[in-house]
């Protein structure tokens, strides 16, 4: 399990902004705050800590009555991604490597992520990982395994990022390729809501979890994710979130793909922060 006394307040002052931007009053966001310190209290080393979030904006939602606090910045997020769409397909497709393009777009599209940082410049990102090497980088090994699966699963993450993933998917062009969504709204994750309207239900099978953890769990996730998951021959996996929830797994089907956001998930994959990985645990070993 990825924890460490820095996600503590990293999550605080998260919350610090969304207590003066959803307007509670001070006794509410004295009242949040003692149910997020008892949650942590209670819970540290028992669950992950995507899942420690989940219950966070759980006690969020009840205190605002908003069950999606992020639906303006989601939305915002995919606009920006589909306006850059066409000019990021012509660049892949004029790639002497579409597919090593594909993938660096796709994971330069991890840095739309309200949970770490709500300022980030997307074109500089793009910019930086079309220029720069992946800093673990088991792509090959990634590409031979998605060539010879019969089926293969690919975990989302962000909403604007998610347009990132459908220029991969559209790239990797798999005949048998699901795309799995959150359960529900938690911070600015993908949902069924966003892969429609970013039109990922053109290039791929969609499913939901069945649960709204900003992470994939799979034994607490529905039956026909859990299905999907048991018989995917390659799992595509995006984001700190995703790495936080299966590492645990070290299942050599998964190869993680994410940009690293903080120093915790840096300092646990030995790399600066910032890096661009395609990891695979098993072939790390």
């Amino acid at each position: 399990m990825i924890s460490d006394y820095r996600c503590f307040f990293c999550f605080t002052r998260a919350f610090e902004k969304l207590i003066k931007r959803e307007d509670l009053t001070k006794e509410e966001g004295n009242l949040l705050i003692r149910d997020i310190i008892n949650l942590f209290c209670d819970k540290w080393g028992t669950l992950s800590m995507p899942e420690i979030s989940r219950e966070m904006h759980y006690f969020l939602k009840n205190y605002t009555n908003n069950p999606d606090p992020y639906k303006k910045e989601k939305k915002e997020s995919n606009d920006l991604a589909l306006k850059m769409a066409p000019e990021l397909d012509e660049l892949i497709r004029k790639s002497p490597d579409p597919f090593n393009t594909a993938l660096r777009l796709a994971i330069a599209g991890n840095i739309i992520d309200f949970a770490t940082n709500d300022q980030f410049d997307l074109q500089a990102t793009i910019n930086t990982a079309l220029e720069s090497g992946f800093i673990i980088d088991h792509s090959r090994k990634l590409k031979k395994e998605i060539e010879r699966a019969g089926a293969v699963l690919y975990l989302g993450d962000n909403s604007g990022e998610i347009l990132f993933d459908r220029l991969f998917i559209n790239t990797i062009r798999h005949s048998n390729l699901t795309f799995a969504v959150r359960g529900g709204p938690i911070i600015n994750d993908a949902t069924m809501e966003d892969a429609l309207y970013t039109g990922m239900t053109g290039v791929a099978e969609v499913i939901s979890s069945g649960y709204d953890v900003p992470s994939f769990i799979p034994e607490k996730s529905d039956k026909k994710f859990q299905e999907c998951f048991a018989k995917a021959d390659v799992i595509i996996s995006k984001g700190q979130g995703n790495l936080e929830g299966l590492l645990h797994l070290n299942d050599r089907r998964i190869f993680f793909l994410l940009m690293t956001k903080c120093d915790v998930v840096a300092e646990f994959l030995k790399v600066p922060r910032g890096s661009l990985v395609v990891y695979n645990p098993v072939v790390a070993e």
